[in-house]
């Protein structure tokens, strides 16, 4: 099977994916296919569903207002969803896009918008998000599309974490060292909840009670001011590089 195909267009859809099936187009799909990318009758699109892999197909048929693909043969399977978990206070609307773009292209298989003390955007358009892992998944390559929660207050995410996931905590005021090789010595675990703060920190009680989850590993990112966006891709590079796909 093919790696991966960057030449061909990839597209989500919602229906279930194999040899004999056929996928209809509603106006928004067909308008994105053959009006922007200008597709023709026979021309290849590479279809997912976060469930059945990756297939190829092809354009059957071009109307005004729909069109179909007839599948021909899969070319990836289905891989299993990430163990990298992000949790994050939300940003407006622009540096939210992007992170939440970064994070699909970084490999996160859930975003876990959290309400902190010190968050400043407390209205989430998780919709938007939605549509945003979506499209960011068609473009590169991802087959799971990423989980979006609803947001959820501190208290209320922290107990969603398991107790053998570790908690990855993103502090400031942590000694700056090296995090790949503080995340290399971390206990045994099943996956990762990464913790990105607000842009004001978090709260001395919001610091102490992540220092109590079960398995927990405090990390600086440098001697620099980040972001929270900018934060959020440096910790998820860092994650992968030490404990994620990055090294297989």
């Amino acid at each position: 099977m093919v790696r991966y195909d960057f030449r061909t267009p990839r597209l989500y859809v919602a229906e279930p994916l194999n040899s004999a099936a056929a996928v209809a187009l509603d106006r928004d799909r067909a308008n994105y296919l053959f009006n922007v990318l200008r597709l023709q009758p026979g021309d290849p699109v590479l279809l997912f569903n976060g469930r059945d892999g990756e297939w190829r197909a092809r354009v059957a048929n071009v109307a005004k207002r729909g069109g179909t693909l007839a599948i021909d043969e899969q070319t990836r399977e289905q891989p299993p969803s990430s163990d990298l978990h992000l949790l994050f206070a939300p940003l407006k609307h622009a540096r939210l896009d992007y992170m939440v773009q970064k994070a699909v292209e970084m490999g996160a298989g859930r975003l876990q918008p959290v309400i902190t003390r010190h968050t400043q955007v407390t209205r989430v358009n998780v919709e938007r998000m939605r549509a945003n892992a979506i499209e960011a998944a068609e473009q590169c390559g991802v087959l799971v599309p990423v989980e979006v929660g609803e947001p959820l207050d501190f208290a209320g995410a922290l107990d969603q974490i398991a107790p053998d996931r570790l908690v990855v905590f993103c502090d400031e005021d942590a000694a700056v060292a090296d995090p790949v090789a503080t995340l290399a010595a971390a206990p045994p675990h099943a996956g990762v909840a990464l913790v990105i703060g607000p842009e004001g920190g978090f709260a001395q009680d919001e610091r102490s009670a992540l220092m109590q989850c079960r398995k927990v590993v405090r990390i600086s990112l440098g001697p620099r001011i980040l972001r929270a966006d900018t934060a959020a891709v440096a910790a998820m590079a860092v994650v992968q590089a030490a404990l994620g796909d990055w090294r297989t």
